[in-house]
């Protein structure tokens, strides 16, 4: 069983940079729903395809949001990541 990473010193209330990856493809004309992320896929017909969604959220609630909508899209997630928050701060785990 692989160790679980604590993150520590996120402030999820904030604004923060995210990336999620969702098994399938997603058409850009969907980033005005999903809180205007930058939508790009990744793959090709005879590969899995692969979408990854990056941009910045407001906080935890529109996150939630986006994921929802995914989840009603039926499109597997396979990654949410935070990469830093609006100030720049790197992700840091304790």
């Amino acid at each position: 069983m692989a160790p679980i990473q604590k993150i520590g010193k996120i402030n999820f209330e904030k604004p923060g940079k995210y990336r999620i990856n969702v098994k399938g493809r997603l058409d850009d004309c969907w980033s005005d729903r999903l809180a205007g992320m930058r939508i790009t896929t990744s793959g090709s017909d005879d590969e899995a395809l692969v979408t990854t969604l990056m941009g910045h959220l407001r906080d935890q609630a529109q996150l939630s949001g986006v994921l929802n909508s995914l989840y009603e899209l039926h499109l597997p997630i396979l990654l949410v990541e935070f990469l830093q928050d609006k100030n720049g701060a790197e992700q840091v785990l304790d």
